[in-house]
């Protein structure tokens, strides 16, 4: 069960902040961006990576919540808004529903 739950919740970051990032086609934006495209598809992949190598749901769901605030995060998430790109706050809500749902949020 604890395993599902972490699943659960690395796969609904999957869909719905690291996949539309890390899909967005270089071609689809203007050349001014493409290299903020770039660096913030560098920065996805490891954010993706290190939340797959969580060892519990609890410990994803912490570190959604720190990721949420932490200054580096930030900037990141400023940059993706700048290309109309899904930021962790764009899906805080309904990440917070799901680790209620799981468990892991009381």
């Amino acid at each position: 069960m604890a395993e599902n739950a972490k699943e659960r919740l690395v796969g609904f970051l999957e869909r719905k902040a690291f996949r539309p990032v890390l899909g967005a086609d270089p071609d689809s934006f203007p050349q001014d961006k493409r290299n903020k495209l770039r660096d913030v598809q560098e920065a996805t992949r490891a954010e993706r990576e290190r939340f797959h190598n969580y060892g519990s749901a609890k410990e994803v769901y912490e570190m959604f919540e720190d990721d949420l605030n932490s200054e580096p995060a930030q900037k990141i998430h400023r940059e993706l808004r700048d290309l109309d790109l899904p930021t962790l706050n764009d899906c805080r809500e309904d990440f917070e529903k799901l680790a209620e749902e799981v468990g892991v949020r009381h």
